[in-house]
C-alpha cells in the first residue's frame, strides 16, 4: 500500500514520488516524478527526478519546507528457500 504524506524536504527519500503539477499534459497521474538523487547544497534542498546527467526536473526547497510525497513500503526481504521435505536421499 502506498502513502501520500507531507514531510519536511529533508525528509525527502530517493525513489519517493513528488507532483510536479499537470503542465502540458491533461492527466494528474503523469505528473508525480520519482526522485533519484536527493542534495543538501547551500543550505537548500536539490531533489532532482529522472536521470541527473540527461533531461530530468529539479526542486529547490527550504529543509524544513513541507512538501507532499508518494512513499511506498520498504519492500520485504526474499524469503530463503525452503529445503524440500523428503527422505534425504
Amino acid at each position: 500500500m502506498t502513502s501520500k504524506i507531507t514531510v519536511a524536504a529533508s525528509e525527502v527519500r530517493v525513489n519517493d514520488h513528488i507532483y510536479n503539477g499537470t503542465g502540458t499534459n491533461a492527466h494528474p497521474t503523469f505528473a508525480w516524478e520519482t526522485v533519484t538523487e536527493v542534495r543538501h547544497e547551500d543550505g537548500l534542498i536539490l531533489l532532482i527526478t529522472g536521470n541527473a546527467k540527461g533531461p530530468h526536473g529539479e526542486f529547490w526547497l527550504e529543509a524544513e519546507e513541507e512538501i507532499v510525497v508518494i512513499r511506498y513500503p520498504a519492500a520485504a526481504p526474499a524469503a530463503a528457500a525452503k529445503p524440500k521435505a523428503g527422505h534425504g536421499r
